[in-house]
């Protein structure tokens, strides 16, 4: 029997010294926490608030606007954004369907105009029916005068990436649902209208609102084609009365008549995307 004592605590594991994993995840969030109050703080004690409010929230300006503003500039956007949403909307089924066309020529019109329109800037296709178009066919007049060269500009656009949307969407029904159609003694074509596309619907109504949002904004374009006082949208309208006042609040007017339409659309969005993951699950 050894006469060496061991020392209190000897073969007990030693407790880890400093902060746990979740503990020092808790400072991190804490710091950053600090760091955001202190910028909130530090930007509300240096920005001027005076001449901010002398140039953006004049009240007498901003009721000068209504209702036209609503009843006007809002109304003409949402008839744009509306008008080109549908041509896209069409154009691109289209687009898609002869994207994935067993017609060799068929998928190659398809694939450039895709990449054409993907790839130029939609101000440019602005320019382009609004200047280009009335060169190119002297003479003729799109039907619908402004609303229809907005609705077309607007459709060009949105038709390309409406299309890569539809294409992925009937690509993401299952296979077996076209072959069960084919086994009931539908045409492809029919199979695929009646089957696939309304399943494919449900899976792409996400991007597609996202894709309305999107439109709607670029809808500010259509000052490219020259419009009248009655044809403003909110852009316009918010940079004409600012022009005339030699004040912004009009421009801060107009920003915020876009909100009250792109945050319910992209709350719409939200509750769309939850409800496909929950229709997966």
């Amino acid at each position: 029997m050894s006469g060496v004592t061991e020392p209190a605590g000897a073969g007990t594991r030693p407790r880890a010294k400093g902060l746990t994993r979740r503990q020092r995840r808790r400072v991190a969030r804490g710091a950053q926490y600090v760091v955001f109050v202190a910028a909130v703080i530090a930007f509300a004690f240096a920005a001027d608030w005076g001449r901010l409010q002398d140039q953006f929230a004049q009240v007498d300006i901003a009721r000068q606007m209504f209702p036209d503003v609503i009843t006007l500039a809002l109304r003409n956007t949402v008839l744009y954004t509306v008008s080109g949403f549908v041509v896209g909307l069409v154009l691109g089924m289209v687009l898609a369907l002869m994207r994935l066309s067993s017609v060799g020529p068929y998928r190659w019109v398809a694939g450039i105009y895709i990449e054409i329109f993907r790839g130029l800037p939609a101000l440019l296709i602005f320019v382009f029916i609004g200047v280009a178009v009335p060169l190119a066919f002297p003479g003729t007049e799109i039907v619908g005068g402004t609303y229809g060269k907005v609705a077309i500009a607007l459709g060009l656009v949105g038709a390309a990436y409406m299309a890569e949307t539809f294409r992925a969407g009937i690509q993401a029904v299952p296979k077996g649902q076209m072959e069960a159609a084919r086994s009931l003694g539908f045409s492809p074509a029919r199979a695929m209208i009646s089957i696939v596309v309304p399943q494919a619907f449900r899976i792409i109504l996400p991007p597609l609102t996202n894709e309305l949002v999107l439109l709607f904004k670029d809808s500010s374009l259509v000052l490219l084609l020259g419009v009248t006082l009655e044809e403003r949208e909110l852009s316009k309208f918010g940079r004409d009365l600012a022009s005339q006042t030699a004040n912004s609040t009009p421009i801060l007017v107009a920003g915020l008549c876009y909100l009250l339409v792109t945050i319910p659309l992209g709350f719409v969005v939200r509750r769309l995307e939850s409800k496909a993951r929950e229709a997966v699950k």
